[in-house]
C-alpha cells in the first residue's frame, strides 16, 4: 500500500463527505434553520474558524463529517430550530446530503464518459460456437435486456452476471441491429478448451489482464501484465493479433507464450485444459466511444444508475447469502481499493484520474444510498420519523426519537469497528 493511494483514499474520502455536508448545510440555511458546526472528519479538531453562528472545522480523523443544527436532536425553543420548521422542510434537510452525493455522481459520471467515452452494451467479440453465435447475434449489435432486465451499459451487463449467475440452460436476449429489434433464446452451456488468460482484443499493447486461477496459463507461469510478444512463430504487436492467432488454433493445441516481464523475456509452453460452464459468449463489457453534448448527459445519468445498481446488488447478495459481511470494506479497504485502481508507475497520470473518478461515482452512490437505508442514526431513519409525522400529523417526541438514533449509532458503530479489523486482517493475508 503505497503513501500516495493513503494521501489519494483520504481525499477523496474527504471531498465525498464533504458534499454530503455540504446537502445537509444548504438546505438548512435555505430552510432557515441554525448550524452550530459544519465539520469534516471525526475526533479532536485541528483547524477551526467562526463565521457567523457557524463554527467551521477540520478533525484529526480523515473519515465522517457533520453539520449539527440547533435543535436537532433535542427540543429548542429557538427560532431557527430544527424542530421548530415544518416537517416537509426537516425532510428537504435531511435528503439534502444523500441528494447532493447522487448529484456529484452524476458530475463525476459526466467528466468521465466526456473523457473516456460513453459506454453502451454493444458487442465487440463473439466467441465462435457458443450461444450468441448459434443465435445469431453479431458484432456490433447492441444488447437491450438479457432475461427481462435491462441493459443501458456495458458495465450493467458485467454487474447483472455477477449477481444473476448463469444457472438456466437458454436465456431470452432481446438487442437492437441497424435501429431494429429483436429478441433470441441464446443457449448459456458449454464446454471448450481453455488457456486460462484474458485480454484486451484492441489495437493497445497486448498485455495479459487476467489470469484464471488453478489454469493452464497459470501453471506455466504467466501473470497479469505479462506482454505477450509471440504465439508459436507468429509476432504479436497488439491485443487484436492475439484474437486472430486464437481464431486458427485447434482444440486442445498447444501453444508457445513468449512474453515480456519487467525487461526479461520469457518462454513457456501452454496446453489447455477442457472445462465446462456457462456463458452467453459474447462480450459487451468495456466498449467505449465518443458520444455528443447529449449522449455524455445520458452517460453521466448511467453511471451514476450503475452505482445505484451496485449497491442494491451488493444488499441483494449479502441477504441472499451470496456474500458476507466480511466483504463489506471500510476506510482501510477502501485504502487498498485505491491503491489496486492506480498505479503510478505503468499508467499515466489521465488513466490514473479516470480510475479514481470512476471510483468516486461509484463511492458517492454507495454513501447516497447506504445513508437512505431506514437504520436509526442514518439519514434514511431521520427520513422514516418524518414521513411517519407527515403521514399522521404527530410528531414523534424528540428524546424518544433521540433514544433510537443513540442505540441505532452504537450498533453502527460495532460494524464499522467489525469492519475496520476485517480490513486490517486483509491487509496481511
Amino acid at each position: 500500500m503505497s503513501f500516495w493511494s493513503i494521501v489519494i483514499a483520504v481525499l477523496v474520502l474527504g471531498f465525498l463527505v464533504f458534499s454530503h455536508e455540504l446537502g445537509h448545510f444548504i438546505f438548512a440555511k435555505k430552510t432557515g434553520i441554525g448550524v452550530t458546526e459544519f465539520s469534516i472528519g471525526m475526533g479532536p479538531r485541528l483547524f477551526h474558524f467562526t463565521k457567523g453562528d457557524t463554527m467551521y472545522s477540520l478533525k484529526a480523523i480523515p473519515f465522517g463529517g457533520s453539520c449539527a443544527m440547533v435543535g436537532e436532536d433535542t427540543e429548542s425553543e429557538e427560532d431557527n430550530s430544527f424542530q421548530k420548521k415544518s416537517v416537509w422542510a426537516r425532510i428537504l434537510v435531511v435528503f439534502g446530503g444523500p441528494l447532493f452525493n447522487f448529484i456529484l455522481a452524476f458530475i463525476l459520471g459526466c467528466v468521465l464518459v466526456g473523457c473516456v467515452g460513453i459506454n453502451p452494451p454493444k458487442v465487440y467479440n463473439i466467441t465462435e460456437g457458443f450461444g450468441a453465435d448459434k443465435a445469431g447475434i453479431q458484432v456490433g449489435d447492441e444488447l437491450i435486456s438479457v432475461d427481462g432486465t435491462s441493459i443501458h451499459t456495458g458495465q450493467e451487463l458485467y454487474l447483472y452476471l455477477i449477481a444473476n449467475p448463469l444457472e438456466k440452460d437458454v436465456v431470452t436476449v432481446e438487442y437492437e441491429r441497424d435501429g431494429v429489434r429483436y429478441s433470441t433464446e441464446l443457449e448459456t452451456a458449454y464446454t471448450a478448451w481453455r488457456y486460462g488468460i484474458s485480454y484486451y482484443d484492441s489495437e493497445e499493447a497486448p498485455a495479459i489482464s487476467s489470469v484464471s486461477e488453478g489454469s493452464a496459463a497459470e501453471a506455466a507461469g504467466l501473470k497479469v501484465g505479462d506482454l505477450i510478444t509471440k504465439l508459436d512463430d507468429t509476432t504479436i504487436a497488439k491485443g487484436s493479433d492475439i484474437h486472430k492467432f486464437f481464431e486458427n488454433v485447434k482444440d486442445g493445441q498447444t501453444v508457445a507464450f513468449t512474453y515480456e516481464r519487467e525487461g526479461q523475456t520469457y518462454s513457456a509452453e501452454v496446453t489447455p485444459s477442457q472445462v465446462s460452464g456457462r456463458s452467453l459468449g459474447l462480450e459487451a463489457y468495456y466498449y467505449r466511444e465518443d458520444g455528443n453534448f447529449a449522449q455524455v448527459l445520458k452517460g453521466g445519468f448511467d453511471e451514476m444508475r450503475y452505482g445505484v445498481k451496485s449497491v442494491f446488488a451488493s444488499l441483494k447478495m449479502l441477504f441472499t447469502g451470496k456474500a458476507s459481511v466480511k466483504d463489506m470494506a471500510g476506510p482501510v479497504g477502501i485504502i487498498s481499493i485505491v491503491d489496486t485502481a492506480i498505479d503510478t508507475e505503468k499508467s499515466s497520470f489521465r488513466d490514473n484520474l479516470m480510475s479514481i473518478i470512476s471510483l468516486m461515482v461509484l463511492l458517492s452512490t454507495n454513501l447516497g444510498i447506504l445513508n437512505l437505508l431506514p437504520i436509526p442514526a442514518l439519514d434514511g431513519g431521520r427520513l422514516l420519523f418524518l414521513i411517519i409525522e407527515a403521514v399522521t400529523g404527530k410528531r414523534i417526541p424528540p428524546d424518544k426519537e433521540g433514544i433510537i438514533h443513540m442505540i441505532g449509532f452504537v450498533l453502527l458503530m460495532i460494524l464499522m469497528v467489525f469492519v475496520l479489523f476485517n480490513d486490517i486482517m486483509r491487509l496481511f493475508h
